[in-house]
């Protein structure tokens, strides 16, 4: 029972959803969106696990500017990370990302996605289980759905199992604000170090032409 005990433990503390002890539950008016000048960029809306790991790999990427954390396919409004925990709000990690089309295109950025994760993996990322940690892109227009759409049928082709979906985005609602910039601002937390920071890595590694 002690052995299982400390297993549990170990766990959460290996977990995207450990609760950070100086975490307000509300939102930030203070967003990461605030603080730029975005509005001259476009966007693209990602889900694929933990949302710490998903926005520092899109935040590698030339010309990319911002990517915010948050929760996108869900029906609650106005969703906080404890709600959005339990499963039951329908909502992914998500996080939105603010790019130059000039420099990198729609495309390359479904090509990061995919290369930055394990697809095939329903509902879970690493040591993430839930529907919120699934794969996902959300799109704004028809040109974005196909290119999601035809990027799965060529993995498929190559015999990739593909379990990603692909939906017409409603909402998405930032996420509080210690979740920006997590992975950046706490380089030491466990999980960090055991699967953000590494992940991040494998992807630099595969895709190092689309670096900063």
């Amino acid at each position: 029972m002690k052995f299982l005990s400390i297993l549990l433990i170990s766990f959460s503390l290996m977990s995207c959803a450990q609760t950070d002890a100086h975490a307000s539950s509300a939102h930030d008016a203070n967003s990461p969106e605030m603080n730029k000048d975005l509005d001259s960029l476009q966007t693209a809306y990602f889900a694929s696990g933990c949302f710490w790991c998903v926005e520092a790999i899109f935040e590698s990427v030339k010309g990319v500017q911002e990517a915010v954390s948050g929760y996108s396919g869900g029906t609650t409004k106005n969703p906080t990370y404890q709600e959005i925990g339990t499963g039951k709000t329908g909502h992914a990690e998500s996080v939105k990302v603010y790019y130059d089309s000039s420099v990198v295109s729609y495309e390359t950025l479904v090509e990061v996605f995919f290369n930055s994760h394990n697809p095939s993996t329903l509902n879970r990322q690493g040591p993430d289980a839930g529907t919120q940690y699934r794969s996902a892109i959300f799109y704004e227009t028809d040109e974005e759905r196909e290119i999601a759409q035809a990027a799965i049928k060529k993995l498929r082709s190559e015999g990739t199992r593909v379990t990603t979906e692909v939906s017409p985005l409603d909402v998405f609602w930032v996420a509080e604000d210690y979740h920006q910039d997590y992975e950046k601002l706490h380089p030491n937390q466990s999980y960090v170090k055991a699967v953000s920071i590494p992940r991040l890595n494998a992807f630099k590694a595969k895709m190092p032409e689309v670096l900063k």
